[in-house]
């Protein structure tokens, strides 16, 4: 399958029978994020290997589920999960470094 897109319907391969999902996000190429409904949860999210997904065409029961999950989730945010800072200020509570501190005399 090439590279599952954001919002595309598909079924995860993951040991035991195939769940369909939806694609919510894609972090890497050895990364996907997608909802799936698991029998005994509801609707989550789980991360999985692009080459488990297969693409679906048909509607499922499930998607309606999925498909609030998804719009009840606020989009991801990129670089925060490995401790990256965003371009420009590095910190945004200090715009600028400390001055010297004089020693009193």
């Amino acid at each position: 399958m090439e590279p599952a897109s954001v919002g595309e319907r598909v079924k995860v391969a993951r040991g035991g029978p195939q769940l369909d999902g939806i694609v919510f996000d894609t972090p890497s190429r050895s990364k996907v994020v997608v909802a799936v409904v698991e029998p005994d949860r509801g609707p989550v999210f789980r991360t999985v290997h692009p080459n488990t997904l297969t693409e679906r065409t048909e509607e499922s029961h499930s998607d309606r589920a999925l498909r609030l999950l998804v719009r009840r989730t606020p989009p991801p945010i990129r670089g925060a999960g490995r401790g990256g800072m965003a371009a420009g200020r590095q910190d945004p509570g200090h715009p600028r470094a400390a001055m010297h501190r004089t020693t009193g005399k």
